[in-house]
């Protein structure tokens, strides 16, 4: 089954060449357009169109009667996306199973390791930078590869805007508000100045949001 979003965003077609794939691990296109009830050169441009685009693996397999070898499809590893898998749900679950396990701080306490840890991944790509605005543009660069949605603007001389539309964190923030100091601090330390952030709630013309102020420091 896929994901409900992609059931309502997919093309039917799409949907169905996921669905058949997903159960036989692999088809030929001639028993895939039977198995979907389509032509075979209309399953086998739908085919092509999602490997184009990195959905699906070609190879060739030799028939086993005489005659040219058998184009063969398979879900590729950028697929797994489309099926549920164990995400936000689960993830507030097991932060919930550990107040039983060590106490209320126990969640608080692995939310900290998170951020730790990955300051420890991403000081070493950044921290040799000299251009304050190339160092600030790679740390949300690396932060939307996260699943952060941000824009990126320079107000004045001494202030750089972050404006982050989506943060795949956010109902953990919700559900545990001091991790989202936590995350603060690691921006302050990789970015080695003070960074303030503020949440814009939706309104009639726009999403809810946050601003990070970040003070551009005097040049070194």
């Amino acid at each position: 089954m896929l994901l409900p979003v992609f059931n309502d965003l997919i093309k039917p077609q799409w949907r169905a060449v996921f669905l058949e794939l997903k159960r036989a691990g692999g088809l030929p296109v001639s028993d895939l357009a039977r198995r979907v009830d389509a032509s075979y050169m209309a399953v086998k441009q739908h085919c092509e169109e999602l490997k184009k685009i990195g959905y699906l693996d070609r190879t060739r397999v030799p028939r086993t009667a005489v005659g040219r070898p058998e184009v063969f499809y398979s879900l590729s590893a950028k697929a797994d996306a489309l099926f549920p898998q164990a995400g936000l749900g689960f993830t507030l679950k097991l932060l919930d199973e550990l107040k039983h396990l060590l106490g209320e701080s126990g969640p608080e306490k692995l939310l900290f390791q998170h951020f730790q840890n990955q300051q420890d991944r991403w000081e070493p790509l950044i921290g040799h930078m000299k251009a304050f605005e190339e160092k600030a543009g790679t740390l949300f660069s690396l932060r939307e590869k996260e699943g952060c949605h941000c824009n990126f603007k320079i107000v004045s001389e001494t202030l750089l805007h972050i404006e982050e539309l989506h943060n795949p964190l956010q109902r953990v923030f919700e559900a545990y508000p001091r991790a989202v100091t936590m995350e603060l601090r690691m921006i302050e330390q990789l970015l080695e100045t003070r960074v303030t952030r503020r949440e814009l709630p939706s309104g009639r013309n726009a999403q809810a949001r946050v601003i990070f102020e970040v003070v551009i420091p005097p040049s070194r």
